[in-house]
């Protein structure tokens, strides 16, 4: 199988979806391994955008489970809940006969259960901040080392080449194992239009000049996303056998889940989660927020900086009502910790509602005809997607 590895903190799994859309729209049979999923586990196997089957997941894992058996019965230790998740990902690509696997990292990279992949088409390293800092390290540079980790020898890499410090360490190891390797800048993509659903801008890098994009977002951050994956099909198709037409527009039609994305008219969940997730986040409150009521509905797990995240959103946008509900699990932080934050730092109506169902309805009914955002946990998109399943049914 020809697989893209992908690795960054924020990022990956957009770009895995953008590079899944070109290669199947392209009539390549394309598998796509990524993590974590919202609603459903068979939403991590897919094979042409389309989920594994409950039949065809279940076939893989009971194979993976049998040699898990007979590595305990060896003395080895049981793996852990992704390893295990990857080796059916494996089982399943090669029963399903995939040609091309799209592999987002689980976490770092160096280390990760995906870097087993030795020989990989092409390497891909989005944007690097700070996160998951007690096991990654607590600079840009430690934690773009462990990202670096997926760079094999003589494989090209792509990377964001935003951050100075990150680019200096992902350079230093293409060099070191004679791998080539290609920047996207922000300076090379020029956007000209922003609308409430997506942005369009030029492109200018590789083969790619004054090239016209659609990124299907309204978040900035999608514009440099798009461009790594139209940019990585560049090295991996130099000969452009899968045109430049096909690959724009294919970006215009990729649909990724719980990234900015609508999911009622006015309804916006998104999963950001860490510092620069809610960085980028509030960017694209930013861009709308003359021109619409704004209201938030958020939770948090109990690891993440969430004091940081709610200052940042509080400090940077202007939201008329603030929901502040709890996650399901063990990682919960009680949504009147969370309401007590948001009240030191914004003056805007705040409401506790631990019911997730019920906070979704007092923050729909609050939005009026402004526009609602739901951030701050992907387990939190997960129940709102869970939530509209059900209306549905």
């Amino acid at each position: 199988m020809k697989i893209i590895h992908v690795a960054g903190t924020n990022g990956k799994g957009s770009v895995c979806a953008f590079l899944s859309t070109m290669l199947t729209e392209a009539g390549k049979r394309t598998a796509l391994f990524t993590s974590p999923h919202l609603v459903k586990i068979n939403e991590r196997f897919q094979i042409n955008n389309e989920m594994v089957s409950d039949e065809e997941f279940l076939s893989a894992f009971l194979k993976v489970l049998d040699v898990v058996k007979g590595m305990q019965a060896d003395g080895l230790p049981h793996p852990t809940y992704f390893e295990l998740l990857f080796g059916v990902a494996m089982v399943l690509f090669e029963e399903l006969k995939a040609e091309y696997v799209v592999l987002e990292t689980g976490l770092g990279g160096r280390l990760d259960a995906t870097n087993t992949v030795e020989h990989p088409l092409a390497t891909v390293i989005t944007s690097i901040s700070l996160d998951h800092t007690e096991i990654l390290g607590d600079t840009i540079e430690k934690i773009a080392f462990e990202k670096a980790g997926i760079i094999k020898p003589g494989v090209p890499v792509i990377y964001d080449g935003s951050s100075p410090e990150a680019e200096k360490v992902i350079l230093a190891r293409a060099k070191e194992l004679g791998s080539p390797a290609y920047p996207v800048y922000p300076s090379m993509c020029e956007v000209f239009l922003k609308s409430d659903k997506s942005i369009d801008f030029y492109l200018n890098c590789g083969y790619y000049e004054h090239a016209k994009v659609t990124a299907p977002y309204l978040a900035p951050y999608q514009v440099v996303n798009s461009s790594l994956a139209l940019l990585a099909m560049d090295v991996i198709d130099p000969k452009q056998e899968i045109s430049q037409d096909l690959r724009i527009r294919a970006i215009k039609e990729t649909k990724w889940q719980g990234r900015m994305e609508t999911v009622l008219p006015g309804v916006i969940v998104d999963g950001a989660h860490n510092a620069d997730g809610i960085a980028q986040f509030v960017k694209t409150v930013q861009s709308v927020q003359e021109r619409y009521r704004i209201v938030l509905l958020f939770s948090a797990v109990v690891e993440k900086n969430y004091e940081e995240m709610i200052h940042t959103i509080c400090s940077q946008t202007t939201p008329s009502a603030v929901v502040v509900t709890e996650i399901k699990g063990d990682r919960i932080v009680p949504a009147g910790e969370l309401s007590e934050v948001f009240a030191k730092y914004t003056d805007a109506q705040i409401v506790t509602e631990p019911d997730i169902e019920k906070a979704f309805e007092r923050a729909c009914t609050l939005r009026q005809d402004g526009l609602l955002f739901c951030a701050g946990s992907l387990y939190l998109v997960g129940e709102i997607k869970e939530i509209l399943e059900k209306c549905k049914a």
